[in-house]
Formats: structure tokens, C-alpha cells, sequence
């Protein structure tokens, strides 16, 4: 440890404390008279012009005699009235200052003879001045332990920096605990950072102390700066060019153990450097102590003390005291940076929150006025919407409040609470969007796309889809393919299909206890595929299975707070078939288990190939066409009617079936629209496909219900489609648009 540097206190202090140093010194010279002579800036200022650019301070004492050599500087901070003051009793630099002084002496000067005698090395141990000397220092710089100055400096052999020598560790305690303060006080890291750098300067009384941060995307750069004064040339935003460490070996690597690294003479230190040296000269430093700040086990940046007007020999409880603040420098950073990701994360779920719940409220205003229970299914979203959220806002608040103390939270339950609040999203975002897909298929903006698909990859697809939750549930998940090689082409929305298999092997896992199984079923029946869903799960009542497929529907309270979810799944899936002009069936015995069997028509090709060319061709496929109602209820009447005049099509309503066959043949409609029993169905169809007038006409049955074996027997007999009631505006509307592009190919063909 330099014995120079051990021996010279630095410090900033009050105007006041400074002035009553100063009067310590000419009370010191009028304790020794002649023997001693006591010179200051005031003194020499005429003979040697501007004493702070000669001797580094604006204003000195010098006290020179055969009992102390003592110096005082101080250099006067206007904008916080304070002086920054170097005291030092220590021969050689007395000795290094008087020199300076000489040489700026006229040698003419009487100062510069008088300043000679003076041998401050041989000092005689023990004297009544250096003893008074201590007791009143310490009594200015730390009065509070007067009463004790005469014990503690009994016996010392020249002046030791009083503070310095018993306040240096309570003094950094202090620092320290200022730098935590502000941690825990804000997570504004530019603020935290910028009070520690120019407390920290002040501390270590360095003339500059900088953070270089190492940029992932951008330059590395000087982004926090503190200066003793505006005459040293600023670093802020520098960046250094990475070729200057090119001959220090591992650089980096070292910072990254937590290697602190002291330089007493960077000219020396990197003279084989011509780059490093020219950019240290460039900003004037000649000493420099780093410590590293390192933040989860990545170097961020470092902490650099800079000495520009002489060289300095650093401590080693200056390098500890800098290392430690570079430690809790790095808790706030990582910290702020956790603080950040999850404000962002926060941000985006309540955004998207925001967004999702006022689509919601939209979708759901027609429903809550038209069906009770839409009541019922906003509060149970209340309930489901509410779970998730709380996981979100909890957790993230559970993060920030832990932010905001000292205390550190574990890396691993970090982890987890932001997993945790990222699954809430997922789940309350899947939630959502299931109740907006609904909605989309409500309002008719649904379009089968039409193609050949395998079967087999579809059920597989489904399969492997649902695996994990099967696995998580401890269900044995089966898959019974009953087709062969030429079976397992088909014709309809791939997607479609396998979103119908998806809600009902979801529902089916969702409702199946631990040990039970979950199996899906494929078979063809001629131009028809049958999709089967069994499971050995709780099964329904049999009064509760026409409520299945009612929207927002669960069966029982009970069973709702139990399983969870929105209530759609079942209801979507009746759409989507029905969007296929399929049917679906349940069975189920309770306590057993339920089986759910949806059958698909092959969809016919050459209809879906008019549909591309929909919007080009349909002012040309609608005029002039005419669809003939055969319907003795008035509102449904109203409702197509309505339905098909906005369409572009030219409607009529016939009440009664009695003449409809010569009004038919009369009016030669595009199609007709028959809601009478079936035999009465079936005998107006057998006379349409009799007459030249209208054996082109198309016939459409609106039932109530319709199993696959009747369709396929009135299919037979010349039936075109049907549609069951109660009649979905949307659907009407694409059957009917079907049967009049089929009917106008024909035409064309």
C-alpha cells in the first residue's frame, strides 16, 4: 500500500469547515513564530501569476517548520458551496509541492531561499505542535469524538489524515447504503445511475468517474459521466474502438469473473498499444481503476475512475469499495430490466384484454336481449375471464412489489411467475377467440373450402393434437380406423372436419375420469364418412342431451364450476356440420359413458367450382331468377322472403299446395321451397320432374329433422337439398345460391 496515498486525505467540505481549516494553519505559525513560515495563494499569486493551473488548486496553506510540515488545498465548488480539499502532512509530497513552487519562483523571490531550510524527513517524534495539531484537526473534521482526540492521537509520529484514517469504512457504509436507498426508493435505473456515478466520483475524489456500457445491437459507449471539472474533456458517448484491446488478452473475460483492475500509470501500462494510449492521452488519463458490472451472468458494462491531472497509486479498500458498488449497481439493473418485461408484459394482456373484451361485448349484445342464457354465460365468463386475470395482475404485481425491496427474488420463481402469467394469456386468449369464432359463424363468414383430403391424416392430425392432454389427464387416447386404401379420399373443409373432431375429443377428455378411455372411430358408408367419439366418461341424462348443442350451454352449475370453459364447443361443432349438410347424433348412458356420431356427405365438386367465381358472375346468375315459397306459416314466409329479395332474387309465395303444380308450370321458377308434409313433398317433385316446363327446377325441403337413411331416400327420388328449421339466414342463403349456380351450369352445358 503507497504510504503517499495512505497519508493524504481528500475530501469535500462545507465553505465553513474549509474556512476554519484555514484559520488552524496561521494559528499553528503563531504558535511557532519566526521557526516556522506558513505561505498561501494569496501570498505568491503576484509573483507567479495563476496558482490553480500551476499547482492544481485555487487555494493553499504551506506550513513549513522544525516541528510540522502540514499543506492544505482547497479548490471552491460554486454551484454546491463547497470545497474539494486535499490535506496531507506526508514529507514527500510537501516536498514535490514546495519543488513546483520553487520552480515558478523568481529566484530573486525571498520566498524562494526561505522555502529551502525546511527538511520535513527528519521531524522530531512526539512534539507538542503535531500533537495539537491532531486534537484540533479532529475536532473540526469530526467533532462529535472530541473528548476522545487526545487518546486516540497520544503517540503518533507525523500528521495521519484523521477521517480518512478512522471514518474511511463508516464513510463507505454510508455511500453504500445511499446506493441500495436509492434501489429501493426507484426502479428509474437512469437515476439510480447517474446519483451513484457522481456520488461515487466525489467519494473516491477522482476527476472522473464514467459507466461504459457494452451494447448487443448497437456501438458500446460512455452513457453516464461525472466530472470534478468542465475543463477535462467529457467521455459521454464516446465509443472506444474494440481494435485497442486487440493486445489485451481476454478483456472481457476477466471483467466477467469480477476481476477488478487497478492501473497506477496507463503510459506505461499500455505503451505497446499505440491505439489504447493515444485514446487514454486524448482524454487526459493516467491512472485508471475499473470494476466490472456484471448482471445475470452477462457483462453489461463497467465502472471506470478516471485520474487526469496526476497519477495516483489506488487502494485496495478502493478497489474493494469499488467492486462492491459495481455489485449492487448490477442488482439494480437487473432488476429494472425484470421491472421492465414485466410492465411490457402487463401492458400487452391488458391491451389485448381491452381489445378482446370489447369485441366480446359487441358480439354478445344481440345474444344477451334474444336467449336467457347468455345471462347465465356472461357470468360464467366473468368467472373464467376472472382466473386468469387474477394470475396475470397478481403475480406481476407479486414481481414488481419484490422489485421495489431489497430483498432478492429467487431466478427460479422468477421464472415460474412469468410462465405462469404467460399461460393465463394463453388461456385466456384461447377463451376469447373460441367465443369470436362463434360469433364469425353466427353471422355467416364462414366459407367451406372444398377439397380432396385424406381421412386417415386428418384423424391422425386430431389425434396428435390432443395426446397431451390425454397423457396430462391419464386417459388412454385410441384411434379406430375402419377404411380401406380407396375409402380414404373424401370431398369437404379439411380444416372444418378436423376442427369438428377436435371439440368433441376435447369434450369427450375434458369429461372422462383418470384410468378411462377416449376413443375416435372412422368408417365410409357408400358416399357418406361416419366420425364417432366415444369415451367411458360421466355421461348425460337423457333429458339433458337436446341442451347439448345450444349455445353457452353447460348442463349443470355443478358441472360448470368443475369443468370450466366457455360453453361453445359443442355448439360450434353442430354448425360446422351442419355447414356440411351433415347430421350429428348422441348416446350416452350416465355413470358409463357418451358416444357422438357426426356424418358428412360427400360435398359435390362442380358446385363448389361455380362458387370461386361467385363475386364475378353474380349479378349474371341471379337475374331474372325466380324461387317460388310453398309455406302456410306467415313469419317464417316473412323471413325468406325477405332473405331472398335482399339476394336479388325474385320471390313468390304460394300458401297452400292445392294448385301449386299449374302455378309452377305457369310461372317456370329457378327453384322452390317446400314446407309440407313429405308425401306431399315427394308427389310435387315427381310432377316438377314431369313436365318440360320445369324439369330443370330445383327443389329444396325445409324439415324440422332429417336422419341420413331419409336423406338419402328423397335424395333418390329427385330432391335437390334441404335445410332444417329453424332456418339459419346464412345457410338458407348458400343452399339456395348453390342449386341456382348448379342449375345455371346445366343450363350452360
Amino acid at each position: 500500500m503507497n504510504s503517499i496515498s495512505k497519508s493524504i486525505l481528500r475530501r469535500t467540505l462545507p465553505i465553513s469547515i474549509f474556512e476554519e481549516l484555514c484559520s488552524l494553519w496561521r494559528e499553528l505559525v503563531e504558535i511557532e513564530g519566526s521557526r516556522a513560515i506558513l505561505l498561501n495563494d494569496s501570498i505568491i499569486s503576484s509573483e507567479i501569476g495563476n496558482v490553480s493551473e500551476i499547482l492544481g488548486a485555487k487555494t493553499f496553506y504551506l506550513l513549513l517548520s522544525s516541528q510540522l510540515c502540514a499543506l492544505l488545498q482547497g479548490t471552491l465548488n460554486a454551484s454546491s458551496l463547497s470545497y474539494q480539499v486535499t490535506i496531507t502532512c506526508e514529507p514527500q509530497a510537501i516536498a514535490e509541492f514546495t519543488h513546483r513552487l520553487q520552480q515558478h519562483l523568481d529566484p530573486n523571490s525571498p520566498w524562494h531561499d526561505r522555502l529551502a531550510p525546511y527538511n520535513c524527513v527528519h521531524l522530531p517524534p512526539f512534539n507538542p505542535l503535531q500533537s495539537h495539531f491532531n486534537g484540533r484537526l479532529w475536532n473540526i473534521l469530526v467533532p462529535e469524538f472530541s473528548e476522545t482526540s487526545e487518546v486516540m492521537y497520544e503517540g503518533l509520529r507525523v500528521c495521519q489524515p484523521v477521517e480518512e484514517a478512522l471514518r474511511q469504512q463508516v464513510a463507505q457504509e454510508r455511500l453504500l447504503n445511499q446506493v441500495v436507498g436509492q434501489i429501493r426508493q426507484s426502479l428509474e435505473l437512469s437515476a439510480i445511475l447517474e446519483t451513484a456515478v457522481r456520488e461515487l466520483r466525489s467519494f473516491l475524489q477522482v476527476d472522473r468517474l464514467v459507466i461504459y456500457e457494452f451494447k448487443e445491437k448497437t456501438s458500446s459507449l460512455v452513457t453516464y459521466e461525472s466530472r470534478v471539472s468542465q475543463s477535462i474533456p467529457s467521455l459521454l458517448n464516446v465509443v472506444a474502438e474494440d481494435t485497442c484491446f486487440t493486445n489485451i488478452p481476454q478483456y472481457k473475460h476477466k471483467y466477467r469473473q469480477g476481476q477488478i483492475v487497478a492501473i497506477d500509470d496507463v503510459e506505461m501500462r499500455y505503451a505497446a498499444s499505440l491505439c489504447l494510449s493515444g485514446f487514454l492521452e486524448k482524454y487526459w488519463v493516467l491512472s485508471k481503476l475499473i470494476a466490472p458490472i456484471v448482471v445475470n451472468g452477462k457483462l453489461w458494462g463497467l465502472l471506470v475512475a478516471h485520474q487526469c491531472f496526476k497519477k495516483r497509486q489506488w487502494l485496495e479498500s478502493e478497489k474493494a469499495f469499488l467492486g462492491q458498488i459495481g455489485e449492487h449497481l448490477a442488482v439494480a439493473i437487473y432488476q429494472a430490466q425484470l421491472y421492465a418485461q414485466v410492465q411490457e408484459q402487463k401492458n400487452t394482456f391488458e391491451q389485448r384484454v381491452i381489445e378482446r373484451t370489447q369485441e366480446l361485448r359487441d358480439t354478445l349484445v344481440a345474444s344477451q336481449a334474444a336467449n336467457h342464457s347468455k345471462s347465465e354465460f356472461l357470468g360464467n365468463m366473468s368467472h373464467e375471464l376472472r382466473t386468469p386475470l387474477t394470475c396475470i395482475i397478481g403475480l406481476s404485481g407479486t414481481l414488481l412489489h419484490w422489485s421495489q425491496e431489497s430483498t432478492n427474488l429467487p431466478l427460479d420463481k422468477q421464472q415460474k411467475y412469468l410462465q405462469t402469467i404467460q399461460n393465463s394469456g394463453k388461456h385466456l386468449l384461447d377463451m376469447i377467440n373460441e367465443i369470436l369464432e362463434y360469433s364469425n359463424l353466427q353471422s355467416g363468414k364462414y366459407v367451406l373450402a372444398v377439397r380432396e383430403f385424406s381421412l386417415t391424416k386428418v384423424a391422425k392430425n386430431v389425434i396428435q393434437r390432443v395426446s397431451d392432454e390425454a397423457e396430462h389427464r391419464r386417459i388412454s387416447l385410441e384411434l379406430d380406423l375402419q377404411i380401406n386404401e380407396q375409402e380414404d379420399s373424401f370431398y369437404a373443409d379439411a380444416e372444418r372436419v378436423q376442427q369438428i373432431l377436435y371439440h368433441l375429443l376435447n369434450n369427450a377428455l375434458k369429461f372422462t375420469p383418470e384410468n378411462g378411455t377416449v376413443t375416435l372411430r372412422v368408417w365410409r358408408e357408400k358416399n357418406e364418412v361416419s366420425l364417432e367419439v366415444e369415451d367411458t366418461g360421466i355421461g348425460i341424462k337423457e333429458e339433458q342431451i337436446p341442451l347439448l348443442f345450444e349455445s353457452f350451454q353447460q348442463l349443470e352449475n355443478s358441472r360448470r364450476r368443475m369443468y370450466g370453459g366457455t360453453g361453445l364447443g359443442l355448439a360450434l361443432t353442430k354448425q360446422l356440420v351442419e355447414l356440411h349438410g351433415g347430421t350429428i347424433e348422441v348416446e350416452s348412458i350416465v355413470s358409463q359413458g357418451s358416444s357422438f356420431i357426426v356424418r358428412l356427405p360427400n360435398q359435390p365438386q362442380n358446385q363448389y367450382k361455380s362458387l370461386n367465381h361467385l363475386d364475378k358472375n353474380r349479378a349474371l346468375f341471379t337475374k331474372n331468377k325466380t324461387i317460388i315459397l310453398v309455406e302456410s306459416n306467415e313469419e317464417i314466409a316473412t323471413l325468406i322472403g325477405e332473405l331472398l329479395t335482399a339476394a336479388n332474387y325474385h320471390f313468390i309465395w304460394l300458401m297452400d299446395g292445392a294448385k301449386v303444380i299449374k302455378k309452377l308450370q305457369l310461372l317456370e321458377p329457378s327453384a322452390v321451397i317446400l314446407d309440407q308434409d313429405l308425401s306431399e313433398v315427394l308427389k310435387i317433385n315427381e310432377s316438377l320432374k314431369q313436365l318440360p316446363e320445369t324439369q330443370g327446377t330445383k327443389v329444396l325441403v325445409l324439415r324440422d329433422e332429417i336422419t341420413s337413411k331419409e336423406w338419402t331416400e328423397i335424395s333418390q327420388m329427385g330432391i335437390d337439398d334441404y335445410l332444417i328449421k329453424p332456418i339459419q339466414p346464412n345457410l338458407l342463403l348458400k343452399r339456395v345460391n348453390a342449386l341456382i349456380f348448379s342449375n345455371n351450369d346445366s343450363e350452360n352445358e
